[in-house]
């Protein structure tokens, strides 16, 4: 990959993860942004696997409580393992707005998987994020 080709696929991750961050409460809008076969490892150590399992798990948080937990999440680097295949290091925070529950940490690090194909662009296919403790 060259180096202008390397630095267009970075700013389409980018703009994967911007999105991610603006559809978290739209479940539809933020399955597109998966591959059907995508694995979840979330914040509370939860593992989803498949789009219908992300759907079913994403419909009954945003029914609960959860709903008032936001995450913003901030990339610091993109290395490639292929062209159409990164790993992206990230910083996950959380703005926990619930009343009376057990906070979450406020912020975790983040590794996703993203692969590209010609129809559907960059798609998480592997998302897993481990809480910082004491953060």
């Amino acid at each position: 990959m060259d180096a202008h080709s390397e630095a267009e696929a970075r700013d389409e991750i980018g703009r994967l993860v911007d999105q991610l961050n603006e559809q978290q409460f739209d479940v539809e809008e933020f399955l597109a942004l998966h591959t059907d076969d995508v694995i979840i490892v979330n914040f509370g150590g939860r593992r989803v696997t498949g789009k219908d399992a992300l759907r079913e798990a994403m419909s009954a948080a945003l029914g609960s409580s959860l709903a008032k937990v936001t995450t913003t999440v901030e990339v610091h680097d993109v290395h490639f393992v292929r062209p159409d295949v990164a790993l992206v290091n990230a910083t996950k925070y959380v703005s926990d707005e619930r009343d009376g529950d057990e906070a979450f940490a406020s912020t975790g690090s983040s590794t996703y998987v993203v692969t590209r194909d010609e129809r559907s662009g960059w798609r998480v296919a592997l998302a897993q994020t481990t809480p910082v403790a004491g953060a």
